[in-house]
């Protein structure tokens, strides 16, 4: 017996994501989210899908993504992969890893000023976790016969 999918109309949607009526409908406008159907009363019906997108949306322009940005990086994402659970991991992975590349953009300059032992001092905290998280991602890669 197949699971019954929760729809929304717009009203509920933007209560659920925390976000205006206008939004939505500018989003569906231009095709970052699309509703899944529509009522007899020909009003649009979201998905639970379609919600958990969009909270994506709003996370990725809190992290100051343009609208363009966020339409390429779902659309590489929808073509990888039809499981939105795996899709959805690995697109915050994917988002958090290039937050983590912009803030040690913003660092360079600051570790470049710092004398040779403090920088040594950072460093040697920040080597384990960091090695750790390559060394992971790299098996992540390996198993997806991306590498």
């Amino acid at each position: 017996m197949l699971a019954e999918k929760s729809l929304y109309r717009i009203g509920m949607l933007s209560k659920l994501a925390d976000v205006s009526p206008r939004t939505i409908d500018f989003y569906t406008s231009i095709g970052l989210i699309q509703p899944e159907t529509r009522s007899a009363k020909n009003y649009r019906l979201y998905s639970d899908e379609t919600l958990i997108r969009l909270k994506r949306i709003v996370q990725m322009k809190k992290d100051k993504y343009s609208l363009d940005e966020i339409k390429e990086n779902i659309n590489v994402w929808r073509k990888v992969s039809s499981e939105e659970q795996v899709s959805s991991k690995l697109t915050d992975l994917q988002l958090h890893l290039e937050q983590l590349q912009r803030e040690v953009k913003e660092l360079e300059p600051v570790l470049s000023q710092m004398k040779p032992q403090q920088a040594k001092q950072v460093f040697k905290r920040l080597v384990p976790q960091t090695a750790a998280c390559v060394e992971a991602l790299v098996l992540l890669l390996n198993k997806g016969g991306l590498m």
